[in-house]
């Protein structure tokens, strides 16, 4: 079953913003979330109910899986040690 992804815009803001072939690898890795938003390596946040993280390279993507409507939503992508905050 293939998701939708959907990227808020603060997090396509940030995606604008990183240098355009770490942008490419992120939005591949996006894409790859719609087939398999659980994949290895992606890694359960503590505290949150739907919250993952993926990482491509320095970069994380957080995002939240939402089973019963099919969907990927893209909360945010940023630097790791501005990810967090």
């Amino acid at each position: 079953m293939k998701y939708t992804v959907n990227i808020r815009p603060s997090a396509q803001k940030a995606i604008s913003k990183i240098e355009k072939k770490i942008a490419q690898k992120i939005a591949e890795r996006i894409d790859l979330l719609a087939i398999d938003p659980r994949h290895h390596g992606s890694i359960k946040l503590s505290g949150e109910e739907n919250a993952y993280r993926t990482r491509v390279g320095k970069y994380r993507i957080v995002y939240e899986i939402y089973d019963s409507i099919v969907l990927v939503s893209v909360i945010n992508v940023d630097h790791r040690k501005d990810v967090y905050r």
